[in-house]
């Protein structure tokens, strides 16, 4: 072969290579799906409204109560981040509703996040359940069941199918998206409901306008976070969005209610439409209400208070999203840590005392002293089959964003240390997650300037003290195993031209 046979054979070999061998082959855009969904979880007339320490019973309908659900989807791993309409979540509901949607979907379970708004005026599917104070006497299983509020057996397996249901509908829905995560701050709705007195002691709720009043006992959170998700083939169709914003859903509007979420998913939805669902997790507020305690005006009727804090941070909502640049939220994933903390065991005499007084006639027993004894007798009956509470704290991340979970009414101050540590530029705290294990307050309420009834002992309220610091550690250690997506942001502009705009550089014309 002389030398011009071998350069047109070689040539030919060379043109019949792959492409890719010589020019490194463009990426593949990465993939990104969601999918959202609700059912409605609307208890019957005549059941029992959770949120007290007794009994009371719903006798009308303001609003329907809801599950929505959102699964994310980067391509490899899928999250399902879920609210509902409930006072909380119970712990055994969470791992029966995990375990169906797995079978169903392949969502991991500790993929699935629940959280609780904390309705007031929602349904009993969470507190006492029967049977759970069986091995006790007499005595305290009247406690329990007829002077405490109680689970509804069947509407608590209506609530269970509804989770499953939605979940599995939002996952079998996921289309292609574009989403995008954002903050704003809500100012005027929500205040810290513990106040330093002048005597040295903390008071929860002291009163409007009370002189003896210093100072609040803790900070608020004001901000609104939020992530938006739109169809891709339709930047104006929003599939859904997340909600998170810290404050107790105590605004009572009458009757069975979302509370003010509703008020917050009509902000909303009068703008994107009623096919958006709007997920509203609750973040730390424990310790945080719609109450202004300093206030210099009454307080508004319960609807009207319910449309201003729901009105309020749903149209903040709204500005976020308006000003979002939607993107892709990669990559998507989770992470658990689950342990047992230890119950605050009363003192025997403190338990000897409260027995004494659970058996008086009640006419002559003052009500706030009747309910605290009873709870001490119900906790130390509960102690004795349950001495520790398992406890799960999970980091799910949606890109740049991570929701950090705790399983209480967390306080807020845990919350914006949780913030400042994460690593991510969006971290949103979400409490009653995952589980119910009553007020969790930090170890300074328990201090020589504490009080308020979240630190008292009672069968809902009972870690020990450490217990906050112990879920705010664990959070913050889980979200930094996690690396934080990228923001999508807008495109940026291109260099500054050599002129400026012509119309626009004259000189004024004054003849």
């Amino acid at each position: 072969m002389n030398r011009s046979q071998f350069l047109a054979s070689a040539a030919f070999c060379l043109l019949a290579l792959p492409l890719g061998v010589f020019a490194q082959e463009k990426p593949a855009a990465p993939v990104f799906k969601a999918g959202f969904a609700e059912r409605d979880i609307t208890p019957e007339l005549g059941m029992e409204a959770p949120g007290g320490y007794g009994k009371s019973y719903h006798k009308v309908v303001h609003d329907p109560c809801k599950v929505r659900a959102s699964v994310f989807d980067d391509g490899q791993s899928k999250v399902a981040v879920v609210g509902i309409d409930a006072l909380g979540i119970r712990r055994d509901t969470v791992q029966k509703v995990r375990k169906a949607v797995n079978e169903k979907t392949g969502i991991p379970a500790n993929s699935i996040l629940i959280g609780a708004s904390h309705s007031h005026s929602s349904g009993p599917c969470v507190w006492i359940k029967r049977g759970e104070f069986d091995q006790a006497s007499e005595l305290v299983q009247k406690l329990a069941y007829d002077e405490s509020t109680i689970v509804d057996a069947k509407y608590l397996a209506s609530v269970e199918q509804a989770l499953v249901d939605a979940i599995v509908a939002a996952h079998d829905q996921r289309i292609a998206a574009k989403a995008g995560v954002g903050k704003g701050f809500e100012t005027t709705v929500a205040f810290n409901r513990r106040f330093l007195m002048r005597d040295g002691g903390s008071i929860t709720h002291p009163g409007l306008g009370n002189p003896e009043i210093v100072k609040p006992a803790g900070p608020v959170d004001p901000e609104v976070g939020v992530i938006g998700v739109w169809d891709a083939k339709d930047p104006n169709k929003l599939l859904g969005c997340t909600v998170n914003f810290a404050c107790h859903a105590t605004t009572s509007p009458g009757g069975i209610s979302a509370n003010y979420i509703y008020y917050l998913e009509k902000a909303i939805q009068g703008y994107y439409g009623k096919d958006a669902v709007v997920v509203f997790l609750a973040g730390a507020s424990g310790d945080i209400t719609q109450v202004d305690n300093q206030s210099p005006y009454q307080y508004p009727a319960g609807d009207r208070w319910a449309q201003i804090v729901g009105g309020k941070v749903g149209a903040e909502a709204l500005k976020v999203l308006l000003t979002m640049e939607p993107g892709v939220l990669t990559p998507v994933g989770a992470r658990v840590r689950t342990w047992n903390i230890k119950r605050r065991p009363p003192a025997p005499e403190r338990v000897a005392k409260c027995l004494e007084i659970v058996q008086r006639d009640r006419k002559k027993v003052d009500p706030t002293v009747w309910t605290f004894a009873k709870e001490i007798v119900l906790l130390d009956a509960l102690i004795k089959k349950e001495p520790t509470v398992e406890i799960e704290v999970q980091a799910l991340q949606v890109g740049p964003a991570v929701f950090v979970t705790d399983p209480a009414e967390y306080f807020c101050q845990y919350g914006l240390e949780i913030k400042a540590s994460s690593g991510f530029p969006f971290t949103f705290p979400v409490s009653l997650a995952n589980g119910c294990a009553g007020y969790v307050p930090t170890e300074e309420a328990f201090g020589e300037h504490g009080g308020g009834y979240e630190t008292r002992l009672t069968s809902y309220s009972n870690l020990e003290i450490t217990a906050g610091s112990q879920m705010r550690d664990a959070g913050i250690d889980l979200a930094r195993q996690l690396k934080p997506g990228v923001v999508p942001e807008m495109p940026r502009r291109p260099p500054f031209k050599a002129q400026p705009w012509s119309y626009g550089a004259v000189p004024p014309e004054l003849k």
